[in-house]
Parts: C-alpha cells; sequence; structure tokens
C-alpha cells in the first residue's frame, strides 16, 4: 500500500506520522481486519461529491468501534473535495450530524488546494497526545498555546449561546461543536 512519513511540529513539540493509505488497494477481508485493529488514530475521508462514500464512511466508523471497542482510539471523519461547491452532494450540516452521533471528530478539506490539511494532521496529533499523555502534560502544552480572546469575540460567542437556546438548528451547532475542535476531545 502506500505509506507517507511525515514530521511536523504541533504545540512546540516535534511529531512524526506514518499514514498507511491502504484500504483500497486490496479487497481482501484479512487486510481490511488487520488495519482496524493497528493504528493509534483512524482518519475516514469521503467525497463530499459523492452521497455513497459518505455512506460507507458511516459503515467503516460502525466496524471501526466495533473492532476496537475497548479502547478510545480517535477518529476524525473528512469530508474532502470542499472546492468542488457545485457538485456537493453532502452538506457540511450531515457531516457535522454524522461525527455527532458518531462521537468523533470533523473536518472538511481540500486536497487540491490544501485547504485544512495542514489542520487535519495537526489535529491527529493533539488527539493522540490528548489520549495518551497525562493530564498535567496536556494542561501544560494547552497552557503554552492558548491564544488570548479578545472582548469582542468573547461577547460574541456569549450571544451565540443565547440565540442557540431559542433557536434549534442553532442549539444543534452549539452543542456539535466540539466535533470540529481537534484540540479537545
Amino acid at each position: 500500500g502506500n505509506t507517507y512519513d511525515r514530521s511536523l511540529v504541533v504545540d512546540g513539540e516535534e511529531a512524526s506520522l506514518v499514514v498507511f493509505d491502504i484500504w483500497e488497494q486490496d479487497d481482501s477481508q484479512w487486510l481490511q481486519n488487520h488495519c482496524m485493529k493497528m493504528g493509534d488514530a483512524y482518519i475516514i475521508v469521503y467525497s463530499v461529491t459523492d452521497k455513497v462514500s459518505f455512506e460507507k464512511a458511516s459503515e467503516l466508523r460502525i466496524q471501526l468501534r466495533r473492532a476496537r471497542q475497548t479502547e478510545d482510539i480517535p477518529i476524525i471523519l473528512v469530508g474532502n473535495k470542499s472546492d468542488l461547491v457545485r457538485s456537493r452532494e453532502v452538506s457540511v450540516d450531515e457531516g457535522r450530524a454524522c461525527a455527532v452521533v458518531f462521537d468523533c471528530k470533523f473536518i472538511e478539506t481540500s486536497a487540491a488546494l490544501h485547504h485544512n490539511v495542514k489542520d487535519l494532521f495537526e489535529g491527529i496529533v493533539r488527539q493522540i497526545r490528548l489520549r495518551k499523555d497525562s493530564k498535567e502534560d496536556n494542561a501544560r502544552r494547552m497552557a503554552n498555546t492558548k491564544r488570548r480572546e479578545s472582548i469582542g469575540k468573547k461577547a460574541k460567542r456569549f450571544l451565540g449561546r443565547i440565540v442557540a437556546k431559542n433557536n434549534k438548528k442553532m442549539a444543534f451547532k452549539a452543542k456539535s461543536k466540539s466535533c470540529h475542535d481537534l484540540s479537545v476531545l
């Protein structure tokens, strides 16, 4: 299969990622079962221009949890090809709702435009660290990287929560907000 090795600096610490992209290489059930039993994190990618790939991603997510049900393995649902707006078959809200239902993280990317690709890989590293490192290490790391939020942004966030209480669609977005933040559990 295709293997990619990449080093990157996340939150001031170097990390090395080895990505195995072997799912579609072979239809053998053994290989797919083997893939589900190894790895520190999983990225499930679907095309926002293909509803069938979105449905297959949902099925794969269920299989992954079944295979590793006792482990807290990070899974990130990725809607790719977000740049192809006119061909879109899966909305952002559908992707977000799927991530909330399946208790995983969610991000949309465009590999062609490199949109959110760096955020995705940094998010993978953060999710692995949050689950494997001690609470003290994670607290120290977050304290070093926390940005100061302006008064305007704080007010906007506060008002957004008030509006969300009165609007069911906004309440859903507020409830599912954490599925977008790849730096928290």
